[in-house]
């Protein structure tokens, strides 16, 4: 059997707020895609988030591998890292996405806004969320 697809995704934070998108399916999606031949998960991550919605991230860790069934017997494996942003928080999305939200931290769950986000794309985005902050971080 043939390895599933590939696909990077950034669980992107930024003051409260996860940056999701909306799919050609109508679901919730992450920024990111399918790395080139041969170009790493990070360099294509951070390329695809730049081309899909103008953003420049930091890549921390990866927080999520999982298979994700697109449409029947159709999976791609997920890549998902949490990332930063080390510029404006003003998106220019692409025409690979129907629209953008960035959704407080309190409002992510299985439906948002009447549109059904993933699993995979929920278990992601709260294992980072629930990750302790680093002491650097941490408010005293």
């Amino acid at each position: 059997m043939n390895a599933p697809p590939l696909s990077v995704k950034a669980v992107v934070l930024h003051q409260g707020l996860v940056l999701l998108l909306v799919n050609e399916r109508g679901e919730w999606d992450l920024p990111g895609g399918r790395p080139e031949a041969g170009e790493d998960h990070r360099a294509a991550l951070a390329r695809e988030v730049r081309e899909e919605t103008g953003l420049s991230i930091e890549i921390g860790t990866l927080i999520d591998d999982h298979l994700f069934e697109v449409l029947p017997q159709r999976f791609v494996r997920i890549l998902a890292f949490g990332c930063t942003l080390t510029g404006s928080a003003d998106v220019v999305l692409s025409d690979e996405h129907l629209e953008m939200s960035w959704v407080p931290v309190a409002d992510i769950g299985e439906t948002i806004a009447g549109r059904r986000l993933p699993a995979g794309y929920l278990g992601a985005i709260r294992q980072l969320i629930d990750q302790p902050s680093s002491p650097s971080v941490r408010e005293v």
